[in-house]
């Protein structure tokens, strides 16, 4: 393999996007799909099943009861939170085989995946100012 065969090789490994995480759901292969944002984030809307661990509590016991053979998928609002990345690396160290969801809730929704919690569905209003993305 060449050198910019591995690098998509790579990017593969450990990235999904919104439509391949919406067909292993639906194919119910062994997947655990992590909020990595603050549980008000998650109450106000989050990708059907997902469960909510913040990244900043990730930790052995927060996690004990996840199956270590599936796939982890984590996500955040966007481009433009890291929570993700961060909940990706812990879920790394504590030994979960994981992929970061490119674009997070943001393009799940912008490809029409449905959502849950008390905003599903609605419209986020400007008003909640980019400063509230949920990845304290």
């Amino acid at each position: 393999m060449n050198e910019q065969e591995k690098h998509y090789a790579d990017k593969l490994a450990y990235e999904t996007d919104s439509w391949d995480l919406k067909v292993a759901l639906e194919a119910e292969e062994n997947v655990i799909v992590i909020d990595a944002r603050s549980p008000v984030a998650y109450t106000a809307e989050h990708i059907p099943g997902a469960v909510n661990i913040p990244h900043r509590t990730m930790s052995p016991e927060a996690t004990a009861h996840l199956d270590k053979s599936a796939l982890v998928v984590s996500y955040c609002d966007g481009i433009g939170c890291n929570a993700s990345t961060k909940g990706a690396l812990n879920m790394t160290k504590l030994g979960f085989r994981v992929k970061e969801l490119m674009g997070g809730l943001d393009w799940w929704k912008r490809d029409g995946h449905p959502t849950e919690g008390e905003a599903a569905g609605a419209h986020r209003a400007a008003s909640q100012g980019w400063g509230e993305c949920g990845c304290d």
